[in-house]
């Protein structure tokens, strides 16, 4: 979520500072975390601690890119990632992830088989499905009296109100593709570029490309942002000002998995974090700071009503039957990043 969640980590990062290192050590009884930014309950790592003694650092990253990139550079210690989908299947083609037989465990009945969305990995015999979430709009109540969905976002930049998409190719391309009626994950050169005409086409009313958004529409500077479910976090803080929703023409989905490091320094208490985090009493724990949906059926019987009953975040299958999820495109990908550099390169 993949979600690039910076504002959770500027929002959690004094508490997850005190109940955790940040620092990646190599040590008996340790355990290295590199999650999206504090896309994790601290009273998780809190708990694993308490029952196992084992100590938990936490690091974070913004993008799947930027995870990958640091692994590939050789960075050591770390022990668990959370990559998404399509980049778990990346870094098992690149020989980057450990053999755990998660699937095999007992407790693995506790997750719904339609999240072994990984292409190399159907059987999870590597990584465990984590968690997954909505990629949609928040918006200002005060200034926009209601959003349904992407026309809506772009008219009113139209009609003289900021709005943000995101700094990210697939998903912003994607929204392209989204009102075209095309795929997320099109190879067809021809749909590509169709995709991002529709966002040069929209781009001069676009007031910027970035992640960093929560906080200008909290404000009232921006009007509306293209960005995570985890914006339900800061609807809950301003129940007043505050709105997400899933647009009505579709939207994509993320679902990041827990994976295991095949360099992982702490591989056995990594394994036992994984089995830990499938009782769903520690799922829905997640779920109930987090806001975002659990793969693992029992935990949904544990949520709080107001996450389990708020369509934004666990919504009717009518809806999800409008959302996409983003999968390994392979060398096609060199199709998007030139879209994107025209994209972002227009004057």
């Amino acid at each position: 979520m993949k979600n690039s969640l910076r504002q959770l980590k500027t929002a959690f990062f004094g508490s997850v500072a005190l109940l955790i290192g940040a620092a990646v050590a190599h040590a008996e009884g340790e355990l290295n975390l590199y999650n999206w930014g504090d896309y994790i309950n601290p009273k998780v790592l809190t708990k694993f601690t308490e029952e196992t003694g084992i100590k938990v650092n936490l690091d974070t990253y913004g993008t799947n890119e930027e995870m990958l990139a640091k692994i590939q550079a050789g960075a050591s210690g770390y022990d668990i990632v959370f990559p998404s989908v399509h980049m778990h299947d990346i870094m098992q083609q690149l020989g980057l992830l450990a053999k755990t037989n998660i699937g095999s465990d007992p407790d693995f009945k506790n997750i719904d088989k339609q999240f072994l969305r990984s292409k190399m990995d159907p059987n999870a015999e590597y990584c465990l499905p984590y968690a997954w979430g909505t990629v949609g709009i928040a918006y200002n109540k005060k200034l926009v009296p209601e959003i349904k969905g992407w026309a809506d976002l772009f008219e009113l930049a139209e009609n003289g109100e900021k709005i943000i998409l995101l700094d990210d190719l697939r998903e912003t391309i994607g929204i392209g593709h989204i009102m075209n009626g095309t795929s997320v994950n099109s190879t067809d050169e021809a749909e590509i570029k169709a995709a991002a005409d529709y966002i040069l086409a929209h781009k001069e009313n676009v007031t910027a490309f970035t992640y960093d958004s929560i906080p200008l529409v909290q404000s009232g500077d921006v009007a509306a942002a293209h960005w995570y479910v985890g914006a339900n976090i800061f609807v809950k803080q301003s129940p007043d000002t505050l709105k997400y929703i899933i647009p009505e023409e579709g939207a994509t989905m993320y679902q990041e998995d827990m994976c295991v490091l095949e360099k992982a320094p702490n591989k056995e208490n990594a394994v036992k974090f994984m089995k830990f985090y499938l009782q769903p009493e520690i799922a829905a724990l997640n779920v109930e700071q987090q806001l975002n949906g659990t793969p693992n059926v029992p935990a949904l019987e544990l949520i709080p009503e107001d996450i389990a009953n708020n369509e934004s975040i666990y919504p009717p299958q009518s809806v999800m039957d409008k959302l996409q999820i983003f999968v390994d495109l392979g060398p096609d990908l060199q199709l998007y990043n030139r879209e994107w550099t025209r994209i972002k390169t227009a004057q």
